[in-house]
């Protein structure tokens, strides 16, 4: 496969990584850890070099399962994983907390926990407006002097707090939703990550499965499914969503892929400095992702997907009101 580099800190990866979140948590029970392992390593052998996970998946189980996974080949993989939440004692998550001293405890636990001695990329998970963005990035700036963190990302943070962030730690990659069902990164977000020189990993490229056409306004999902409290996944919301996936399976077919695969071409034709992280529990769809890198979309596919996409409003908010709090704008 392919590399790409995120950011102007050196940090290769495959041009598609791997989000493993859904392995251990989100979407329905866990996947057989052997099935994930599996999973896992075949992605590897496949060409991924970049795995994403993070604390708060499982919680902890989820780092647990690539420390074992990746084990074999530890030193030719990018791990990348997140800081800044507080869990109860159910294991559900119980407020954010970004303070140094917390900071370096996940770090302490998320080595031992990917069986580690570096975390390659390590992501605030979510921007606490509790403690200064300046007193994180400097906590992290103290990891990665130490050798227990190489590279320091952002999630879901807004323009102004990436610049206040890069100033005291130049920050390698920012990780946000974007897809052709979530446009938004494209007003304010890329320009300045293009301007600081910092790469850009969107998650959920495929709508959270939705883009893959596998999904319809009569699909049930598991009771521990998030997508049950997703406005966007209402089924009046999917129904009118439909005309997204129909107009990917049109291109689909002119082009001999799967709407998934177009999904995630459109994303790498965004820029070179974009890494998607699409995930799955199967192997049939990690063949599926990872083919999407050979896909060339050419200016005029381009220009079709965006004249089409510009005639369809996307129906649903992507996340939940009490969700949505937690973004950083």
């Amino acid at each position: 496969m392919q590399k790409r580099k995120l950011g102007n800190g050196g940090l290769e990866v495959s041009a598609i990584g791997l989000g493993c979140m859904g392995l251990s948590y989100g979407y329905g029970p866990a996947a057989d850890t052997q099935d994930a392992i599996k999973l896992i390593r075949t992605a590897f052998e496949r060409g991924v070099t970049f795995f994403d996970t993070a604390e708060a998946y499982g919680p902890y189980k989820n780092e647990e399962l690539l420390g074992e996974a990746l084990a074999p080949f530890r030193d030719r993989v990018v791990v990348a994983t997140k800081f800044g939440f507080e869990f109860d004692a159910n294991g559900g998550q119980s407020g954010m907390n970004s303070r140094p001293e917390h900071i370096r405890e996940v770090a302490e636990a998320a080595l031992k926990r990917l069986k580690t001695d570096v975390i390659d990329l390590f992501y605030q998970h979510r921007v606490d407006p509790n403690v200064p963005i300046e007193d994180v990035a400097g906590t992290v700036k103290e990891l990665i002097q130490e050798g227990k963190v190489k590279h320091f990302g952002l999630s879901e943070a807004g323009a102004q707090t990436i610049r206040r962030a890069h100033a005291v730690q130049p920050v390698t990659a920012l990780q946000s939703e974007y897809s052709l069902w979530w446009r938004e990164p494209e007003r304010e977000i890329l320009p300045t990550l293009e301007e600081l020189g910092i790469g850009f990993v969107p998650f959920s490229p495929l709508g959270k499965g939705f883009l893959t056409g596998a999904i319809s306004e009569n699909t049930t999902f598991d009771s521990k499914d998030f997508r049950n409290i997703v406005p966007r996944f209402t089924p009046e919301a999917r129904k009118a969503n439909q005309a997204l996936v129909d107009l990917l399976g049109e291109i689909a077919k002119r082009k001999k892929a799967t709407p998934a695969q177009i999904a995630l071409a459109w994303l790498l034709a965004q820029k070179p400095w974009i890494v998607p992280i699409p995930g799955t529990t199967k192997l049939h769809r990690l063949e599926e992702n990872i083919g999407a890198a050979t896909i060339e979309l050419t200016s005029e596919d381009l220009r079709d997907i965006d004249d089409a996409l510009s005639g369809i409003t996307v129906q649903g908010d992507r996340y939940p009101p009490n969700l949505q709090a937690r973004v950083d704008r």
